[in-house]
């Protein structure tokens, strides 16, 4: 099972960097040499993530790059192919393009209102996106968007080609992932709905597709850290958003658990293995630690050690 890290780890403080692309890349390569097997960048209002994950993948060698996620809605697929072409041939092969829809309010509030139904938007995007990759052409005539080109759209380099996964939590998520693309990327999913609700469902869409087992990539918080109470205290204002948000507020309730900070692992090195363990067993290919940096700048560096580790022996 492959372990990764999403940068960055602490947004705050990335803001005060003289320099936030020299500083995510200097993370990447700390990430590198404790043994983490990727690096994924998220996508906010500053940095671009895919521009960033293919510079990285060229100053560090030896590790896995992706996103996690790339909201679609201000992306044209045909532009998002060619970003993530451009990372890929970049990477020599070691990009994984992570997308989402975002927050429904967190759209609107951005770029407008959303005319069309956003399960449909995201199936016709992935599918704009997916014959962009495997063909270098597309000609789509959707109901949500309209994706054509008059000339090829291959970047020389970018193979294999580009995996896609989609952030996902509910069941129609779930199955554009499982039809679409390549796999999910799960988001506040505890390991027991891991087990009994999200793997079997994308398995069993893909299977249905005739798709291959789908990569499961989930998105889970921990730090290894003394000081619990201070830790547990910024997970909780940090993410107190999620548990407003239905489709976040159902996986927090299949798992049974009221406060979304309950799913972050805060406390010793035992702990943290203990649910790298939990979410192995429940089914997951793969794991991208957020939160890591709830803690002091040395325990950041402890859990990134020991993500290693185990991501080695894995």
């Amino acid at each position: 099972m492959r372990i990764g890290v999403a940068l960055p780890t602490d947004h705050h403080q990335l803001s005060r960097e003289a320099n936030s692309v020299d500083t995510l890349i200097g993370q990447v390569r700390e990430l590198a040499d404790a043994g983490v097997s990727a690096a994924w960048f998220t996508q906010r209002f500053d940095h671009d993530a895919i521009t960033v994950a293919a510079l990285a993948a060229r100053e560090v060698p030896g590790i896995d790059i992706g996103t996690a996620v790339v909201p679609i809605y201000p992306r044209h697929p045909i532009a998002l192919s060619m970003q993530a072409q451009t990372a890929q041939a970049a990477s020599h092969g070691r990009f994984t393009l992570g997308v989402g829809l975002s927050v429904k309010s967190f759209v609107e509030q951005t770029y407008g209102p959303t005319p069309h139904p956003r399960v449909r938007h995201l199936r016709e995007h992935l599918e704009a996106l997916r014959s962009l990759l495997e063909t270098g052409a597309v000609d789509l005539q959707g109901d949500t968007l309209v994706a054509r080109t008059s000339l090829p759209a291959t970047v020389p380099g970018a193979r294999p080609r580009v995996p896609v996964l989609v952030a996902a939590a509910g069941e129609q998520t779930l199955r554009a992932a499982a039809e679409l693309a390549d796999g999910a990327l799960p988001i506040l999913s505890g390991p027991r709905t891991l087990a009994e609700y999200t793997v079997p469902t994308l398995t069993r869409y893909a299977a249905a597709a005739g798709r291959p087992a789908p990569r499961v990539a989930a998105i889970v918080s921990g730090v290894v850290t003394a000081d619990v109470a201070g830790a547990r205290a910024r997970a909780e204002e940090d993410m107190a958003y999620y548990a407003t948000l239905p489709a976040y507020r159902a996986a927090l309730d299949r798992e049974g658990v009221d406060d979304p900070a309950d799913l972050v692992a805060i406390g010793d090195e035992e702990l943290l293995a203990a649910q790298v363990a939990a979410y192995a067993e429940a089914g997951v290919t793969e794991l991208v630690y957020t939160q890591t940096a709830i803690g002091s700048p040395e325990d950041e560096r402890r859990t990134w050690k020991l993500l290693g580790e185990l991501a080695q022996r894995a």
